[in-house]
């Protein structure tokens, strides 16, 4: 990967995960006090768009959400979609159609 690309990218993984790891932290808050909470969708959304890492963090060191079975399967499933995509952005076909889209 270029390196003008690169920081960009590890930068935006940065800011994602400390996002997410928030946005858990605020939730378990939220449930300690019976307030409003963050939708679980929410929390995938940012996970998905490459947050995921930060979401990790927190179920580990919150321990927030780990004995939700269905919550921890989906978060798997969006780490999974997100390394897909990345997987596919980074092929000669991902690239190729990403060069012709900057170019259309």
């Amino acid at each position: 990967m270029e390196s003008k690309i690169l920081l960009p990218v590890l930068g935006s993984y940065f800011v994602l995960s400390l996002l997410s790891f928030a946005a858990y932290a605020i939730d378990k808050s939220a449930a300690r006090k019976g307030e409003w909470r963050i939708s679980e969708s929410n929390l995938h959304i940012l996970d998905l768009l490459g947050g995921w890492p930060g979401g990790w963090l927190a179920q580990n060191f919150l321990r927030h959400k780990t004995s939700k079975a269905s919550f921890r399967r989906i978060y798997w499933i969006t780490v999974l979609l997100h390394c897909a995509c990345v997987a596919w952005l980074l092929s000669p076909y991902g690239r190729d159609t990403l060069h012709a889209l900057g170019n259309g």
